[in-house]
C-alpha cells in the first residue's frame, strides 16, 4: 500500500514523531511523510506511533491509497524534506 502521514502534535513529541516514521517513510516536508507499506510495516508504525503520542492532545492522519502507481503528484514552490523523491 501508498501510504502519506500527516502530524500535528506537541512541540515536545515532534523530533522523536519525526524519528519514529522515518524508519518506514520518507520525509517530504513539514509534519509530512510518504511511502510504500505493507499491511505488517504499517500496523507496526502505527504501533510505534502509539507509544510516542499522547491521545489527548496530538494527531496524526494517514491517508492509504492502494498503490503508489496510480497517484500523482505535484509541487508548487520550494522542495523540502530529503534529497531522495519516492517517484
Amino acid at each position: 500500500m501508498y501510504l502519506i502521514l500527516v502530524y500535528d502534535v506537541n512541540v515536545k513529541r515532534v523530533a522523536k514523531v519525526l524519528k519514529t516514521a522515518r524508519k518506514y517513510l520518507h520525509w517530504v516536508q513539514n509534519s509530512v511523510l510518504e511511502g510504500e507499506l505493507t499491511e505488517a510495516g504499517f500496523r507496526k508504525l502505527k504501533a510505534d506511533l502509539a507509544r510516542v503520542i499522547d491521545l489527548r492532545e496530538d494527531s496524526v492522519l494517514f491517508y492509504v491509497l492502494g498503490s503508489q502507481r496510480y497517484t500523482t503528484r505535484e509541487l508548487m514552490g520550494i522542495k523540502k524534506g530529503g534529497e531522495e523523491w519516492i517517484w
